[in-house]
């Protein structure tokens, strides 16, 4: 199952939960098997076979957050 990792700028637990509420809705639809937020690293992993790396990061910035995929 590919496993993708972003960097994502958050600030506070509010920002992780923006990030957490966009990924539960899109494992909720049966997109996203299982992800990651965590605050402290400002990395998100997210394991998915239906969408693509970039469809997740669009997601994502939906947000308002600056998030990249990881460089790691």
């Amino acid at each position: 199952m590919p496993v993708y990792k972003y960097d994502v700028t958050m600030t506070c637990s509010g920002c992780s939960g923006a990030v957490t509420r966009v990924l539960n809705k899109l494992k909720d639809a049966g997109s996203v098997e299982q992800f990651d937020v965590s605050l402290e690293t400002q990395k998100v992993t997210v394991e998915s076979e239906k969408l693509s790396e970039a469809d997740i990061l669009q997601t994502i910035q939906k947000t308002g957050k600056a998030a990249k995929v990881a460089s790691d």
